[in-house]
């Protein structure tokens, strides 16, 4: 069985708030390292930053510091530029894809970001690049992470900004019977439907939770501390789970 977590919806921005949110799961995650089974991998799916500013990712880069290997997603709050400027010292306009690999789990993480614009786009480069590392993998398991879900949750706001999951996206998962399932972030709410015939799960966000409707008229629950997932893979089957830190 192979345990890989996953915080999303960061949204560094100078405060204190947001920023102790962050620490809170990263200690939560921190205290789990000496336990038996170890943290494979650390999924931090987009929304990093507030606004994309190069002063928000010096603080994410100071504070996400973390002895699981982690891989890192931009999302629509982020920018490419300021985030590969920050990380690499050299700014890049282009899709920010990355991967991992752990014994028999291969995890691609893909950039969904679509610079000045909410929602969100796979583009033929990036979903190239997926298709390659997949075949050079060979028979393994396969978890595909983004940041924007690409089916509809049921909250009309988020809704608008979903992945734009033409039939290349749900293709890129029919070709390959070893994708176990699709995991992302940006709706700030765990979630758990199905994409192109496998699990979709969404992690709830770190620095806020969003109502459905039928939670009533306001849009952010005030109520909901941060959260995070933690996703077993074991057998070809993903399972999921769920932990809302309590308020302080």
């Amino acid at each position: 069985m192979v345990v890989v977590a996953q915080i999303s919806d960061l949204h560094f921005n100078g405060t204190d708030d947001n920023r102790n949110r962050v620490r809170a799961v990263l200690d939560y995650l921190h205290s789990t390292v000496d336990g038996g089974t170890r943290i494979a991998a650390l999924l931090v799916t987009g929304d990093l930053t507030d606004e994309g500013l190069p002063a928000e990712y010096a603080e994410a880069a100071a504070e996400l510091r973390s002895p699981i290997p982690m891989l890192t997603l931009l999302g629509n709050h982020d920018d490419r530029a300021a985030f590969t400027a920050q990380r690499d010292g050299i700014a890049s306009t282009g899709p920010v894809n990355s991967m991992l690999r752990h014994e028999n789990l291969l995890i691609l993480a893909l950039d969904s970001s679509i610079p000045g614009r909410s929602d969100g786009y796979l583009s033929d480069e990036t979903l190239d690049w997926a298709r390659r590392r997949i075949a050079e993998a060979g028979d393994v398991d396969v978890l595909l992470t983004w940041h924007h879900p690409p089916a509809h949750l049921g909250m009309p706001h988020m809704d608008a900004i979903c992945l734009d999951a033409d039939d290349r996206v749900a293709a890129l998962v029919h070709d390959h019977p070893n994708i176990v399932g699709v995991v992302t972030g940006h709706a700030h709410t765990p979630a758990a439907t199905v994409f192109a015939g496998r699990p979709l799960i969404v992690a709830p966000g770190v620095s806020s939770t969003l109502n459905l409707p039928v939670e009533g008229p306001d849009w952010i629950n005030t109520t909901q501390g941060p959260g995070l997932a933690l996703h077993l893979i074991d057998d070809h089957r993903l399972t999921t789970h769920f932990r809302v830190l309590p308020r302080w």
